[in-house]
């Protein structure tokens, strides 16, 4: 009887305890089961421990800053190659990026995430690791040149992005609230409303569009240098940077030193040109608005654009005269056409006319053109627009891409353009800017339709059948974003 009992309890299976395991894989354990495909064992409770041990690091290194607002902080690398840091960072990256020079990629880098992770650990910590240098290829912009990108390696995007995520802590204590570029938490569209609202809010009759030369390709690197030790003390950020800077570029197979500048695509070019602008620009125009502005100022700056605007045209005038001197010290100069100083704001419509000179100027930021203009009850507003010449050169690739799909089926053309037209409101769907977005999807109907047309000599695509199908794939515009007024205050 008791050896009958006995063996029935054998039988029957031991239940595992509840705790310390998800529900989902508790159930997979009681029934003898493998995990389901795609859950690697530990890999997510990995990354969800290491994240909340690195949001108490960076929460501490932020506290530090904070309560010691001129200190140098001199223990920080060991945030760096922490391996939490490190997972964080390869999540954080594009996944269908471009190889550097090693040619590995984030799905390779993957196979052995947790033993690659530590190995680079084990580098960064011993000094071992050695900058690679970036490769250089060369991007269209809007007005017809060509950007210079460069494309590090996947470790090297790994630890510049470690490096950011923890000198982000230090500096977002540090940067002024005008300095809208690259930062945390900020974009375009904050800087678009902010400058808005204060040519809104404010006395301005003047503004001062600047815009710094080659900026990324002429930072003097022993400034740089030094301007980073303004803060930091810990000499192995210090070196490291010192290896990004001087790693070099990989052109057509030809290494070639880097004497100024730093490589745009990289993770730490962005903070590196706001630590650069922080000390060579931004705090001396904090301190020469107490000093020498008599009317009201202001200013927005986004990356090295810059837009400044003043109640009185004298200390406009002066204001361009100190910048060059200003920024002279530091290898900067301004570019010699794409900055000027234009009457717009509030009253430049009526004192035009009254000179004979006609509407007021516009200018440019950040894909708009700022327009003088009135709402319907005829108070004073201002008009943002997509630039003209951008939208063209948008719709040149956007046909160029349609040539080279054109062979494609129908629906798959229309879910790609769909995208476009899609993107393209996300981006430039402000107030006051409704019929720029019509006009952009009507003309990438218009192409559609040549694309269409070109496929065959009996094509039938009539403007009747585009509209159909336009109704199915690519959606209407509307306005994607609020009223500056009602997202920011100045």
């Amino acid at each position: 009887m008791n050896g009958r009992r006995e063996s029935d309890r054998r039988a029957v299976p031991k239940k595992s305890p509840n705790k310390g395991r998800p529900a989902g894989r508790r159930a997979e354990a009681m029934e003898g089961k493998s995990l389901a495909k795609g859950k690697a064992r530990g890999q997510s409770r990995h990354r969800t421990q290491g994240r909340e041990r690195l949001n108490h690091a960076l929460a501490r290194i932020r506290q530090a800053t904070r309560q010691k607002p001129g200190v140098r902080l001199t223990a920080l690398w060991h945030h760096v190659y922490s391996v939490d840091t490190l997972r964080e960072a390869y999540y954080r990256l594009n996944r269908k990026a471009i190889a550097g020079v090693d040619g590995e990629t984030w799905a390779t880098y993957k196979a052995r995430l947790e033993a690659n992770l530590r190995d680079l650990s084990d580098r960064l910590k011993r000094g071992a690791y050695r900058a690679p240098p970036v490769v250089r290829t060369y991007i269209p912009k809007g007005d017809g040149r060509q950007r210079p990108l460069g494309i590090p390696t996947l470790e090297d995007k790994i630890v510049q992005r470690a490096a950011v995520m923890v000198l982000n802590e230090v500096y977002e204590e540090v940067f002024l609230g005008f300095s809208y570029g690259f930062r945390p938490e900020r974009n375009q569209h904050n800087a678009l409303d902010a400058l808005y609202m204060g040519l809104q809010a404010r006395k301005i009759n003047w503004v001062y569009d600047a815009d710094i030369q080659g900026f990324f390709d002429a930072i003097d690197h022993e400034w740089l240098v030094k301007f980073i030790e303004h803060r930091i003390g810990d000499k192995r950020v210090i070196r490291h940077v010192k290896k990004w800077l001087k790693a070099g570029v990989l052109e057509d197979e030809q290494w070639r030193e880097m004497d100024e500048g730093t490589p745009q695509g990289g993770s730490i070019s962005p903070l590196l040109a706001n630590i650069y602008l922080h000390y060579a620009l931004d705090n001396w125009v904090k301190w020469w608005r107490k000093r020498h502005a008599k009317g009201d100022m202001i200013i927005v700056r986004y990356a090295d654009d810059v837009v400044a605007g003043f109640q009185y045209k004298p200390e406009a005038q002066r204001f361009h005269e100190a910048l060059q001197t200003r920024l002279a010290r530091f290898a900067l100069k301004l570019h010699p056409t794409k900055t000027r100083l234009i009457e717009f704001g509030r009253f430049a419509d009526r004192d035009r006319n009254g000179r004979g000179k006609g509407k007021p100027e516009t200018f440019d930021f950040l894909g708009f053109t700022h327009i003088c203009s009135q709402d319907r009850h005829g108070r004073y507003t201002i008009r943002r627009q997509t630039i003209a010449k951008r939208m063209r050169a948008k719709l040149r690739a956007i046909y160029a891409e349609l040539r080279s799909r054109q062979h494609w089926r129908i629906p798959a053309v229309g879910r790609w353009l769909g995208q476009v037209v899609r993107g393209h409101c996300q981006y430039y769907g402000v107030p006051g800017n409704f019929a720029m977005l019509k006009a952009f999807r009507q003309a990438v109907l218009r192409l559609w339709q040549l694309a269409i047309r070109r496929r065959s000599q009996r094509s039938r695509a009539t403007w009747s059948r585009i509209y159909r199908l336009a109704d199915r794939w690519i959606p209407h515009v509307h306005i994607m974003h609020p009223y500056p007024s009602a997202r920011l205050r100045v």
